[in-house]
């Protein structure tokens, strides 16, 4: 990394930090880095978080409720942090998420971000999209209250949705072997084709772009006129306009850059193992096979300094 450039906090793609652990979070900001373990070779690396080394911290939640209560964005403000938020807000779906709140709930969090810390760092996630099969065999999606939360984030100030259909990963193909109420469907490249011009248009009445994150084959296929591009969830660029300063502008490597992955560079912090995310959604790529899809008792679970 250039002296220049300040670091990027990815809190986290790897587990739901404002939702289960933000009192580890402060407790590290407090003392001044984290000790973030390598996901595949166990290494452990110190990522320094002095507010005078961090150009900025991305959050990444489906509930911001512990966040917003215990004001922690206020205080890590008031500290000199410059905060970015990534919200995941999908349809009801208590089957494939059993632990997260209300629709309405994740509504008034959004809300709250929007007034507290500028519409312009928040990003509506709806991800992922979903089609499956229930018990009775009946074709299902989780598309069913897109258009209003589009409308209602749009009314709130929010510019720019992100989106991806659901991957297949082994553990969410072991996990479908333990669990018969979801049989997973990967739609065919025209479903895909259809659901994000569909998508498109819904978000450009409301004044919002779509971003689509790593489905390069989906995206070569869309009309020019079509309102979605590829995505940068991470996007140096963009919290340097924001923020100003010097993020990083180089593609993040450790990503899927193949796939599509157009993120800069940051440092995710958190652990799957020490932080595991207890929403228990079916879907999830970061939760370990057996334990998603458990019922209400892990959203209630207390956080840990882990």
């Amino acid at each position: 990394m250039n002296c220049t450039e300040k670091i990027v906090i990815s809190a986290s793609r790897r587990t739901d930090i404002p939702a289960f652990y933000m009192n580890w979070f402060m407790e590290r900001i407090r003392l001044g880095f984290f000790e973030t373990p390598n996901p595949y070779n166990g290494r452990i690396y110190r990522i320094q978080a002095a507010a005078d080394r961090v150009h900025s911290i991305v959050f990444w939640s489906k509930n911001f409720g512990p966040f917003i209560r215990s004001e922690a964005g206020e205080k890590l403000t008031r500290q000199g942090y410059r905060l970015y938020f990534q919200f995941t807000v999908n349809s009801r779906a208590p089957l494939l998420e059993p632990g997260i709140p209300s629709l309405q709930q994740r509504l008034e969090q959004l809300e709250y971000l929007c007034r507290h810390f500028n519409p312009a760092t928040v990003t509506w996630r709806f991800d992922p999209i979903c089609f499956y099969r229930n018990r009775n065999n009946e074709l299902m999606d989780n598309l069913h209250d897109f258009t209003w939360v589009a409308r209602t984030a749009a009314r709130m100030g929010i510019r720019r949705c992100i989106t991806s259909f659901m991957d297949h990963y082994p553990k969410i193909r072991q996990r479908n072997r333990l669990n018969s109420e979801v049989q997973w469907i990967g739609p065919p490249l025209e479903t895909r084709v259809q659901v994000l011009t569909k998508l498109g248009t819904i978000l450009e009445n409301c004044g919002m772009a779509l971003e689509v994150c790593c489905e390069p084959q989906v995206l070569a296929q869309l009309g020019k006129n079509a309102n979605a591009g590829p995505s940068s969830c991470i996007s140096g660029p963009l919290l340097a306009e924001l923020f100003g300063g010097s993020p990083c502008l180089k593609k993040d490597a450790g990503q899927r850059v193949k796939a599509g992955c157009r993120c800069t560079r940051s440092r995710d912090i958190g652990s799957y193992r020490h932080h595991p995310c207890r929403h228990g959604c079916l879907y999830c790529y970061a939760s370990p096979a057996k334990n998603a899809g458990a019922n209400q008792k892990y959203f209630q679970s207390d956080e840990t300094l882990a």
